[in-house]
């Protein structure tokens, strides 16, 4: 095994690759660039790039899943609003761990979050013809960026970073107060920082949406893992904090893919206020045939976009919620493994001469979770990751998440077993020796 691979066999498979400026390239174009090289090398790569879940799904949801296979779910097309029972248990597992009353006719499945987040664009971003722009509250997944400049709609975008806690308030408002913002999108836990917003930080976002009727997109792809607290005990506080608590305006996208392990099965939901359901907006009528907003959202966005989602896996993911709701499956105990593998990474990384970016939340040490961030003195960030390749480590860059500090990675703690920790200890050392 060569360590460093060679600069030419690294510059070769760019090109072939067609990735002129690694700084921008795709977490898809890292990924493949990785498989070519590692078969090109035959050197094992840490793969810091792909957030898919490193876990097993839990057997709860495979078994139930064959069982409505096997029953014949497979010729016969779901409901587009969704299946009972998946729809009952979300509304029971938003009441149970988000502490927030919504009915089951609020919530619908989709195909993962992506899915979810492109309908919502679709549906949100146009429901008022004289608010044309979304505010991504960054850092942020780069492909809901990719969504939107898909669709031609018009987004802005701030780094939170500095602006965190009473501070949040005013930067909101110099965006929201021009009148033209018609929704807002984050995530917390935040991909790729890491950061969680506090209560205080939500209840300036709802504010803010309820001053200016703005529609809040929370993103809580990693509901319960910010492992600083206890998510995990339904009906029992603390809760996993939402905009759902200070906001109607609100739509929740919920995934099973890295709380539940169950990425490769493309499930979500997305759960809508109530009272924004309900609601209606005569712009809409320009792109559906309701301008009840969510019969827009349903009848209109997702049946154009798949005509509904899969059946075998509403019932896995139905089954999954049963028993997170009834106490019998602790999903977060599950995927505390990340905050393991984190604290053990950073402990490497900073060890070798790395700093962590995003290293605070507020007042507090970042979380130890799905993500981290990290730099190299003097290198920008797509410098760091050029010369991480030829250690047979790799990553994403910041920039592409509307990150202002460019001299950062986002790594992913989900690929990385005992193997590949022990691989960050034999090449590390070596990196920060030639640099």
């Amino acid at each position: 095994m060569n360590i460093p691979i060679s600069t030419q066999i690294i510059d070769s498979a760019l090109t072939r690759n067609g990735i002129s400026d690694i700084s921008k390239a795709s977490i898809r174009q890292i990924a493949k660039l990785v498989h070519e090289l590692e078969t090109e090398t035959g050197v094992e790569f840490v793969k810091m790039e792909m957030g898919v879940p490193g876990l097993a799904p839990a057997s709860i949801g495979v078994e139930a899943e064959i069982a409505a296979l096997r029953s014949g779910v497979a010729s016969i097309y779901p409901n587009i609003e969704g299946i009972p029972e998946l729809k009952t248990e979300m509304a029971r597992f938003v009441k149970s761990f988000l502490n927030v009353t919504v009915s089951p006719q609020s919530c619908v499945p989709t195909v993962g979050s992506m899915q979810g987040a492109f309908a919502c664009f679709l549906t949100a971003c146009r429901s008022n013809a004289s608010k044309t722009k979304l505010l991504c509250i960054d850092p942020g997944f780069p492909v809901q960026k990719q969504q939107l400049q898909i669709l031609g709609l018009e987004f802005l975008s701030f780094d939170v970073y500095k602006y965190r806690g009473a501070a949040l308030r005013q930067k909101l408002e110099e965006y929201c107060s021009t009148g033209t913002i018609s929704t807002i999108l984050y995530s917390s836990p935040n991909n790729p920082s890491w950061i969680c917003f506090t209560n205080e930080e939500l209840q300036i976002i709802a504010d803010i949406a309820n001053k200016y009727d703005i529609i809040v997109i929370e993103d809580l792809a990693y509901f319960g893992m910010d492992f600083r607290a206890d998510y995990g005990i339904p009906g029992q506080a603390p809760y996993q904090p939402t905009v759902a608590h200070y906001t109607n305006n609100y739509i929740l996208l919920i995934s099973a893919s890295k709380a539940f392990s169950y990425a490769g099965q493309r499930i979500a939901a997305l759960v809508v206020s109530d009272a924004l359901v309900q609601r209606t907006y005569p712009d809409l009528l320009r792109y559906f045939s309701s301008a009840e907003f969510g019969k827009a959202l349903i009848f209109g966005a997702l049946y154009g976009l798949s005509s509904g989602t899969a059946h075998s896996v509403q019932y896995a993911f139905a089954a999954l919620l049963r028993e997170a709701n009834n106490g019998t499956y602790n999903f977060v105990k599950d995927v505390q493994e990340y905050g393991r593998r984190a604290k053990a990474m950073k402990e490497l990384f900073t060890k070798h001469g790395f700093s962590i970016v995003y290293d605070t939340d507020i007042d507090k040490p970042i979380a130890d979770g799905f993500y981290f961030t990290i730099s190299y003195k003097g290198l920008k960030g797509s410098e760091l990751l050029y010369k991480l390749l030829h250690f047979g480590i790799s990553a994403i860059t910041l920039d592409i998440t509307g990150s202002e500090r460019i001299e950062g990675l986002r790594a992913c703690t989900s690929q990385i077993g005992e193997k590949q920790l022990l691989y960050l200890q034999q090449r590390l050392p070596i990196f920060n020796t030639n640099y």
